[in-house]
């Protein structure tokens, strides 16, 4: 079988200070107690941390972990990105308590972004509490999505298509190059391919279950001045409703509702504009970091 969904995000930030209000109090996922010291661990489901973040003397994009089957699978799948070519890891008994997982392997893709596929999360069975939304979109549809920066979109579209079994639901024709919009389940895109000189996380979105949910983090970017970076709107593609802001390291941050699921194969199409309405852009404040590239 391919990849099921977006499992977490482990980034390497500047400042965990600046994560914590955030993570917190404006993307309202669950503070908890984890096993990396020194680190933020987020929950946003029954699930252990989807989010997880360090600091680091380089900062970026430390894995981005998607979830498989079982052991048979990962070690299915481990031997197609080794039969590709790619040097593979496999994840201790440590790493492995590291991430609250069963089991994992570790690679980079065709452009150097760190990717884990990883198989039974361990789960707590304490209710997850979240007070500022009514819950997030994941299930079989996993964290989010996630758009990678790669530095040949053409061979990063083959290696997730061709060897971890991803499906193309969309393109988008860039003046640096085509965007790819991959799926793995009925979240209508869990992978972007954004053309770049080098790796990077460009953007992630998480999913809420109100519309209500969107308009209270409109107000909460709006209190806690957190720098918006696109409007509301709704995309062309997956039919959502979101706006966007700025993370502490720069990173598009998508806030989003009503996301279009796709039951089964459906073909392929290419997208002419991003939003069919709003998400007017706004360049990073004065004196940020701005997007990675």
């Amino acid at each position: 079988m391919p990849v099921l969904s977006l499992g977490y995000l482990r980034l390497g930030v500047e400042s965990t200070a600046q994560w914590k209000s955030f993570a917190d109090d404006f993307l309202g996922m669950m503070p908890v107690d984890g096993p990396l010291s020194g680190a933020l661990h987020y929950r946003m489901d029954d699930y252990p941390p989807r989010l997880v973040v360090a600091e680091s003397a380089a900062p970026g994009l430390d894995a981005v972990g998607f979830e498989v089957l079982d052991r048979s699978d990962l070690r299915e799948i481990v031997g197609r990105v080794e039969a590709a070519g790619v040097e593979t890891h496999a994840g201790s008994a440590e790493e492995c308590a590291l991430r609250q997982v069963t089991g994992f392997a570790a690679f980079d893709d065709p452009s150097g972004n760190r990717v884990e596929l990883f198989y039974g999360p361990v789960l707590s069975h304490r209710p997850v509490d979240l007070p500022h939304v009514s819950g997030f979109v994941t299930g079989d549809q996993g964290m989010g999505h996630v758009i990678l920066n790669a530095t040949d979109t053409e061979a990063a579209y083959e290696f997730y298509v061709g060897v971890l079994g991803f499906v193309e639901r969309n393109s988008l024709q860039l003046p640096g190059g085509i965007s790819y919009f991959l799926g793995c389940n009925p979240r209508q895109h869990t992978l972007g391919l954004n053309p770049a000189d080098g790796p990077a996380l460009l953007h992630f979105m998480i999913e809420t279950e109100s519309i209500d949910d969107v308009g209270k983090a409109l107000d909460r970017a709006e209190t806690l001045g957190i720098p918006m970076m696109q409007s509301l709107g709704k995309h062309t593609n997956d039919r959502m409703l979101s706006f966007y802001v700025y993370s502490p390291e720069g990173h598009a941050t998508e806030i989003g509702w009503g996301g279009e699921r796709i039951e089964g194969a459906a073909p392929t199409y290419r997208i002419t504009e991003g939003a069919i309405w709003g998400h007017r852009y706004t360049p990073p404040p004065a004196g940020a970091k701005g997007l990675p590239r």
